[in-house]
């Protein structure tokens, strides 16, 4: 048996399942299952077409699998519609879940990711795009975090900080549109809030809430995206915006800063401005310093930024701009939007095409093609 031959056939075999539909972390459990076949079959049984063979028996291992997955959950549906006896639980049980899932025995890169795909209900790709990485690195790392707990008891919950990453991230994904998951993650930090007695649970919570509260005017009537500067304030929830900066100020007055805690005092501070103009942008472009301080993240980086742009001139923001990798995800953009408040249309309509073509959903990409063909009709003019 050829090993050597089987591991330079597997990337061709596993881009042939995902060509057909599969998910890609599926699609790796149905190839390495076929190998495993391979193993056993091949030595006695040599096929013509090795290839053929593999991708064969690995989209049947995925059907398999499906069709598995398919009638477990019609079982849990029809076990869910029966009456539980005894009393009704105050409580489910998710948030356990997830800190069961951040396994001590995982990274926390690891244990988040593991926790995103098997209880969040989260996609490989869109974990990979939460994390800034590819999708086929999202799904080895997912798989090696399989394998590290398989056969481990879950009996040893991870850490409050590994929780708390994985909930934003779930919150982040809900809020963006593709699924809707922002307010099962709010529910459940209100749950984690009101047992564990900790700043940056306050913090999490209290920046849920301050953009939860902006989400009914976030998109316009035929779906399209709407920035925050163009957003109608009078839509924005006033009793999530005041209950959020309650919790803020309350985690703030003990005086253990963390990352969420600085991430809510920047959008209090765009909640607190009755009109864009009103924005304090002096004090935000502070806080991104704390938190740039607090998270070395190039992500936040690009946001301080653009709001050095608002707070000392465009110029000024695009030389921050330049200090950064300008394959970060929404760079582009960013250089278009301030390339236009500097006053360079030609330059800001060329790149927001260009972000348009890198944009991570449907929303964001024709919103960003609207403002390049709004700045080509006015230089067109």
């Amino acid at each position: 048996m050829d090993e050597a031959l089987l591991r330079s056939l597997t990337p061709g075999v596993l881009g042939a399942l995902v060509r057909r539909g599969a998910d890609f972390a599926a699609a790796e459990d149905a190839v390495q299952d076929a190998l495993v076949e391979a193993l056993r079959v091949w030595p006695a049984d040599p096929p013509r077409d090795p290839k053929g063979w593999l991708v064969t028996a690995a989209w049947r291992k995925f059907l398999d699998a499906t069709r598995a997955d398919a009638a477990r959950r019609r079982r849990e549906d029809r076990v869910d519609e029966e009456p539980p006896p005894g009393p009704a639980p105050a409580a489910d049980d998710t948030l356990q879940l997830y800190f069961l899932c951040a396994h001590p025995s995982l990274t926390p890169a690891s244990a988040a990711a593991l926790t995103l795909r098997a209880v969040g209900g989260l996609t490989t790709r869109q974990i990979a795009r939460a994390y800034l990485v590819p999708e086929a690195t999202m799904a080895q790392r997912i798989s090696r975090a399989k394998r590290t707990v398989a056969g481990v008891r879950l009996d040893r919950p991870g850490d409050v900080a590994t929780v708390l990453r994985v909930l934003y991230l779930v919150f982040n994904e809900g809020y963006s549109g593709d699924v809707d998951l922002a307010a099962e993650a709010v529910r459940l930090t209100r749950q984690l809030a009101a047992v564990i007695d900790h700043p940056e649970v306050a913090g999490l919570l209290a920046l849920m809430l301050l953009h939860h509260a902006r989400r009914a005017s976030r998109t316009a009537p035929d779906g399209g995206l709407v920035p925050l500067a163009e957003q109608d304030r009078a839509r924005w929830d006033t009793g999530l915006i005041a209950e959020g900066v309650g919790i803020l100020q309350a985690a703030l007055a003990r005086d253990r800063l963390g990352e969420f805690q600085a991430q809510a005092a920047i959008a209090a501070l765009h909640a607190d401005a009755r009109t864009v103009e009103e924005t304090d942008w002096v004090q935000i472009v502070e806080w991104y310093d704390e938190l740039a301080r607090l998270t070395d993240s190039p992500v936040v980086r690009l946001n301080r930024a653009v709001a050095v742009g608002e707070a000392d001139g465009a110029r000024a923001g695009l030389a921050a701009l330049a200090a950064l990798d300008d394959s970060l995800p929404r760079h582009t953009a960013a250089s278009a939007y301030l390339h236009e408040r500097d006053g360079d249309l030609a330059t800001a309509a060329r790149l927001y095409a260009e972000a348009a073509h890198k944009a991570p959903n449907l929303a964001e990409r024709d919103y960003l093609t609207r403002q390049a063909a709004r700045l080509n009709a006015r230089l067109r003019g």
